[in-house]
């Protein structure tokens, strides 16, 4: 039996896998240590994320789609973020190998985020149904802020890894989050555009207005977002 790769994915599923070579970039990145780049890659991976939606509803999905977009998500916003987090810690704290419990404490940062990621991410693909309502933060919300955080200036290990617990389990939280509605997704997207290619103008101004979005979107967005 023949895969028929090509009969069998269409153009958003081409965006997905795009997502996840961005993700495996970042990856590299990030044991390379460069983390200010492994943000950049994040936020272009979440880029990508959103325009395999919209091409889905523009040329049509596939079957196939919503699992690979499931396993992409696990990569970028699971492995390379999980990575990115160990990344910022060791650049700011310096090599860790003599320092077995702040090892363990970077290891575990990151750990805690991608398990959590892949939690939701498989709880999502099972048990929500397309058009249910959506509980929890999406993990690229997840990646996004903390990218966005970096890019703005803070570089604080423990604020960092603090945001990383907190945010790992709003992943999992019995909170519904609405959609962003097609006006919103692009000036968000504008934003992240500009905070991926000129991260440091204007006094970091387009990785603080994005930082302060995806953070006004994740605790306002459950009580005053809804259009419906």
């Amino acid at each position: 039996m023949s895969l028929r790769v090509r009969e069998r994915l269409g153009l958003a599923d081409v965006m997905t896998l795009l997502n996840v070579v961005l993700g495996v970039v970042a990856m590299v990145a990030a044991i390379l240590g460069e983390p200010m780049l492994v943000a950049q890659l994040l936020l272009l991976a979440a880029v990508a994320d959103g325009l395999d939606g919209i091409i889905a509803r523009w040329r049509g999905g596939t079957p196939v789609g919503p699992y690979l977009d499931s396993m992409a998500d696990i990569v970028s916003f699971g492995t390379a973020t999980g990575l990115f987090i160990f990344a910022v810690v060791r650049d700011e704290w310096g090599p860790l190998r003599e320092e077995p419990a702040l090892l363990a404490l970077a290891v575990a940062g990151a750990s805690v985020f991608v398990v959590f990621s892949l939690i939701r991410t498989a709880l999502y693909t099972v048990y929500v149904a397309e058009g249910e309502t959506r509980p929890g933060i999406q993990n690229t919300l997840a990646a996004s802020i903390l990218a966005a955080a970096y890019l703005a200036g803070v570089t604080s290990v423990p604020v960092l890894l603090g945001a990383t617990a907190v945010l790992s389990l709003a992943m999992v939280a019995p909170v519904p989050y609405p959609k962003l509605a097609a006006r919103d997704a692009l000036v968000m997207g504008t934003v992240q555009v500009g905070a991926i290619v000129a991260p440091t103008a204007l006094e970091r101004l387009f990785p603080r207005v994005l930082l302060v979005a995806a953070l006004a979107y994740m605790f306002l967005a459950p009580r005053y977002y809804w259009e419906e």
